[in-house]
């Protein structure tokens, strides 16, 4: 098996590392969008984090890695073994599935077993990529060049968590929730504002401009590409130590409290920054309550809002004729503004 840069090991990237973590705290989220200069590390980061997270229990021999305590998101073949004794649970890794630009719509949704129903006149259903990143990560890199019927179908399928496929004689409905990642490079294509704004956190990301920072860069790249199982073993006591965390913050993110104070907060925010709907507030709430989780926090503060809001927000705001600066710049001053410099 191929080893994995170190999660822990990423040089820089402060912004990005925080908000992967954070949807690994908490999937519901709504994922990440990277956007960046080729060649700094966007696909490394989100392979690291995949890697450096704990295994999960799936049920043994499903295709689409059921959650065994789960009953009501079972696909249909899990219900049928349930109606005939426990399930058997395994530990598996988190999936992580690469979504290729030319991939098919069947390859996507998954279709029907050409091979089995030529051979042995069979209609069995062969489950796609969705089914693969179940309860994982869906990766897409230069997501801003998505053909427009995948994004399509990406939106219907991460507002239901359910695939339903309907052609060539099957009928077919299975549970497909999973973190979306997408990376790209602006300068190549916008990304359909249908799909930007299905992400919960968007991270820019640039080359970096410091010297000492370029130089440390290379250098690690070049230790792991040297002796990747001896750098990766090197950095075991971080990736471990972020480990525990992720696991300790799932566990207080129940019990976190977002008082009625942090709340009208971040409501006052998204109102001076006009943004549309109320996605901008959920998505403020959710974070900061998994950003207080992760930092060991029992109850969301001014300074765990201040933190993730130019993630949360940047890409929300609607372009304004008469204010040039860039998102950030305005999210960050309007923060400013409201909390204080």
């Amino acid at each position: 098996m191929r080893a994995t840069f170190p999660f822990s090991a990423i040089v820089g990237q402060e912004e990005t590392r925080l908000c992967l973590l954070l949807s690994a705290v908490d999937p519901g989220i709504g994922g990440v969008l990277v956007f960046g200069d080729r060649g700094t590390g966007k696909s490394t980061a989100v392979r690291g984090l995949a890697a450096l997270l704990p295994k999960i229990k799936m049920v043994a021999e499903c295709r689409y890695g059921c959650d065994p305590a789960d009953e009501n998101a079972l696909c249909e073949e899990c219900r049928e073994r349930l109606s005939k004794g426990p399930l058997r649970a395994v530990l598996a890794p988190v999936p992580v599935v690469d979504l290729p630009l030319g991939a098919t719509e069947d390859r996507v949704i998954g279709a029907l077993d050409l091979e089995r129903a030529l051979s042995q006149g069979l209609k069995v259903f062969e489950p796609g990529l969705l089914a693969r990143a179940h309860r994982g990560f869906l990766y897409i890199d230069e997501v801003n060049l998505l053909e427009d019927h995948l994004v399509d179908l990406l939106l219907d399928v991460a507002a239901s968590g359910e695939n339903v496929v309907e052609r060539e004689g099957l009928s077919v409905r299975h549970p497909a929730r999973f973190v979306l990642i997408g990376s790209g490079n602006p300068e190549e294509g916008e990304l359909r504002p249908q799909l930007l704004d299905r992400f919960g956190l968007s991270v820019e990301v640039s080359t970096p401009t410091d010297l000492a920072m370029r130089v440390e860069v290379v250098r690690r790249r070049d230790a792991f590409e040297r002796d990747p199982a001896g750098y990766v073993a090197g950095w075991k006591k971080e990736d471990d130590r972020l480990r525990k965390r992720i696991t300790a913050a799932r566990g207080l993110l129940p019990s976190v409290v977002v008082p009625d104070a942090a709340l009208e907060q971040a409501a006052r925010l998204c109102m001076a920054l006009g943004t549309d709907g109320l996605r901008g507030e959920l998505t403020l709430m959710r974070t900061a309550r998994a950003l207080a989780a992760f930092e060991g926090d029992h109850i969301v503060t001014d300074g765990h809002l201040r933190r993730i809001a130019p993630p949360a927000l940047r890409h929300r705001l609607r372009r304004n004729p008469l204010d040039e600066a860039v998102s950030s710049v305005r999210v960050e001053r309007a923060v400013a503004e409201l909390f204080g410099a």
